[in-house]
């Protein structure tokens, strides 16, 4: 008897690979891992949408995993959150072909096998350093994007680049002095994602309306229809940061459009 509950135990073990590495524990892949975050209350075998997160310089996937600006966001929008960890806690981003992009391949075949997420929308998001190397995922052709979303981080133009998402949303304070907010020529506050709109063969600015993710935080939201999808740019007055609720609003955006 005490074998067979032995045997059924570790046939559990087994079957819920995923349950020993979620939150702050680290599912281990080479010489480092990722974390993982899953949606409130998912049955187990519902397919899930993915967002791919890029911590910050100096950070490890636990940090946004366990934040409601980033992991909360995903965990309530039926999200599975995805982080993986920088090797030295940073991203080696500067070169086409980076080493982590092959790791971030290799954590999605990773959480493929542990989780219902073949032919579901990926996301991927990046704050930062982060946003950077979101970037550098998305024009290595790591993946099929449907959304990038780039926070507080920019490629200028002209950096060479192999992927197009289907949505490219970026965010941005005016006051930032970690990664100073990017004007262009002329004073165009639309730099950060000037790279962008020639990648995505994106027409003149279509929209522009302001817009509050907290009372206290009014948001310029610019809006470009392209032959690839949709780029978007946030502009706010503060620092370097993660916008409350803005990771929210774009994963209801993305998901459901019509809602």
């Amino acid at each position: 008897m005490k074998v067979l509950a032995c045997l059924t135990a570790a046939i559990l073990m087994l079957a819920t690979p995923a349950a020993a590495c979620t939150g702050v524990d680290e599912c281990t892949l080479g010489d480092r891992g990722y974390h993982l975050r899953e949606p409130a209350g998912w049955d187990g075998v519902s397919p899930l949408p993915v967002l791919l997160h890029f911590h910050g310089w100096g950070r490890q996937g636990q940090v946004p995993v366990q934040s409601p600006r980033t992991g909360g966001a995903a965990e309530a929008a039926g999200v599975l959150f995805v982080a993986p960890n920088g090797l030295g806690r940073t991203w080696d981003f500067r070169r086409s072909g980076s080493p982590d992009t092959d790791f971030t391949r290799a954590v999605l075949a990773d959480v493929a096998a542990r989780y219902p997420i073949q032919g579901q929308p990926l996301i991927v998001s990046g704050y930062s350093w982060g946003a950077l190397m979101a970037a550098r995922f998305a024009c290595d052709g790591g993946a099929r994007i449907d959304a990038l979303l780039l926070i507080a981080g920019a490629f200028p133009p002209g950096t060479p680049c192999a992927g197009t998402p289907d949505r490219v949303s970026h965010v941005h304070g005016t006051t930032d002095t970690v990664l100073d907010f990017p004007y262009g020529p002329g004073g165009d506050p639309t730099q950060a994602v000037a790279l962008w709109k020639d990648e995505m063969g994106c027409g003149p600015q279509a929209r522009q309306f302001d817009w509050k993710s907290v009372p206290y935080l009014t948001q310029d939201r610019r809006e470009w229809d392209c032959d690839a999808g949709l780029l978007t740019m946030d502009i706010h007055s503060a620092s370097h940061l993660i916008p409350r609720n803005w990771v929210a609003r774009h994963l209801q955006e993305i998901l459901d459009p019509q809602g």
